[in-house]
């Protein structure tokens, strides 16, 4: 399969809900194939990611509009909620949510639906939810993340399906690609230099972000090809 390209706009847009129109249409045109937000954190009336259910379908139409799929990292009770009402093809876990509230991941999957989860805040080495709907993402919880810091990172993505990313730059979603990651996601900016919040730092530009589809798909590709070309001599020495 083709790998998917996350767009993580998640809070980029900075309190400006409608940015968030140019940073879904700048994604799409960089070659997202998902747009993704965050409800449940920061969200009150007055805080930077306020979302209420009229915010979420504007956002699911404006995806539409542009081609892209509309997903959201549910982060609360709540949050979980909100989400139904207003309906995703799939669903994301946020690391956060696999530590502080366990019992809501288990509800979210028992819905049925694709799920993301990723294991940034993990503790130990197992995977909690075995269920068949669930795609696992290796992430380090660190923002921004450092090369360093991704020293359990997967020699093979078989067990983790994708990467979820924090480094500052591509590098870390192109290894993801070459190890056999089927989805990557990066955080998502117009404006590297804004200091309203710290993920703008470690995001991709729409230019940098269509560079990664660009490369990330021919790494993926030979990745494959490679894989396939060892796997046969092993079965045909």
């Amino acid at each position: 399969m083709k790998p998917l390209f996350v767009a993580e706009i998640g809070m980029n847009a900075d309190g400006d809900f409608d940015m968030n129109y140019e940073l879904i249409r700048q994604a799409a045109w960089a070659g997202a194939d998902i747009a993704k937000f965050q409800v449940g954190w920061r969200w009150a009336k007055d805080d930077i990611n306020f979302l209420d259910e009229d915010r979420l379908r504007t956002l699911k139409r404006w995806c539409a509009r542009f081609g892209v799929e509309f997903m959201a990292s549910i982060i609360v009770p709540e949050a979980w909620e909100l989400v139904k009402r207003v309906g995703m093809d799939r669903y994301k876990i946020a690391s956060r949510t696999v530590k502080e509230y366990p019992d809501l991941c288990r509800t979210i999957i028992r819905d049925g639906r694709e799920t993301f989860v990723s294991l940034g805040m993990r503790e130990g080495k197992g995977f909690p939810f075995s269920k068949p709907n669930v795609r696992y993402l290796y992430c380090v919880s660190k923002y921004p993340a450092r090369h360093e810091d991704l020293k359990g990172f997967p020699e093979r993505f078989d067990r983790f399906f994708g990467y979820s990313d924090h480094l500052m730059g591509l590098e870390g979603c192109l290894l993801a690609l070459s190890r056999g990651a089927k989805l990557v996601e990066k955080h998502f900016t117009l404006n590297k230099t804004s200091k309203v919040i710290r993920d703008h730092s470690l995001s991709a530009t729409p230019d940098e972000f269509q560079q990664l589809v660009r490369l990330g798909r021919d790494v993926a590709a030979l990745a494959e090809s490679l894989r396939t070309t060892t796997d046969g001599k092993r079965r045909n020495p």
